[in-house]
């Protein structure tokens, strides 16, 4: 097996005294897993840090065996997160969720977009809403996405103002109203592509998608939910304060 691709440091873990066992999501064969050997030399010791985008090599005698990767930097993207604790905060989320929820070697297709807008974005004013997104179309790719499309209880199509935590689908203000107090608001920032929404908005969603990654995927499959991803909860709070 051999693989030419590039992608995102999403895992660290120490093999030995100076090699490592990386995780990189990739553009095109999702999440790969393999051996550095000598990666924590002096000379390449900047180039693996999470968030970094890399030239990944990968090869195996046979399928079953464990990758070995030949790696290099394309982009020191984890500089852009070091002198921000919040920033920093969200790459250990981001990266956790990523471990947990995503099947090796299965391609992202669309949904690698979202992956690729977290990093390229994150020096931009509207960072976090590029991984509030991340974390809409995750549950998109796991295949328990939300019908935003109508309204559950009634079919329409307009004035959806909410989101039922029981079916992840749509409801119409009229029919929400009088239990809007058990419902999520319906993230109309995403619907219409609205990159600059408020931050009560941004915070909304994320409320949301935790729950639905929480009830849908972590449970499901008998799984704690990430204490990393629940952290963030504090810097909802912050940035709706910040911004």
């Amino acid at each position: 097996m051999n693989i030419i691709d590039e992608g995102y440091i999403i895992g660290l873990r120490k093999h030995g005294d100076k090699s490592l066992i990386l995780t990189v999501l990739t553009k095109h064969n999702g999440k790969l897993i393999g051996y550095v050997k000598g990666a924590l030399s002096k000379k390449t010791f900047s180039t693996f840090q999470l968030g970094n985008l890399v030239h990944i090599q990968a090869y195996a005698r046979l399928d079953e065996n464990m990758l070995s990767f030949r790696i290099e930097l394309i982009a020191p993207v984890a500089v852009s997160f070091m002198s921000s604790p919040q920033k920093l905060d969200v790459l250990s989320s981001f990266c956790t969720l990523c471990h947990d929820c995503l099947p090796e070697k299965e391609p992202l297709e669309r949904f690698f977009y979202y992956i690729d807008s977290f990093f390229s974005f994150i020096n931009e004013e509207n960072w976090f809403v590029h991984y509030a997104l991340f974390e809409y179309f995750l549950l998109d790719f796991l295949g328990i996405g939300l019908d935003l499309s109508e309204c559950s209880a009634t079919g329409v199509t307009e004035n959806l103002a909410y989101v039922s935590p029981k079916s992840g689908k749509a409801v119409c203000f009229s029919a929400g109203q009088p239990y809007k107090d058990r419902l999520y608001q319906f993230p109309h920032f995403v619907v219409e592509n609205n990159y600059f929404p408020t931050a009560f908005e941004v915070a909304d969603l994320l409320d949301m998608t935790a729950f639905f990654l929480n009830k849908n995927f972590f449970k499901a499959h008998g799984l704690k939910f990430p204490i990393k991803r629940a952290n963030l909860r504090e810097i909802t709070i912050e940035y709706k304060e910040a911004v």
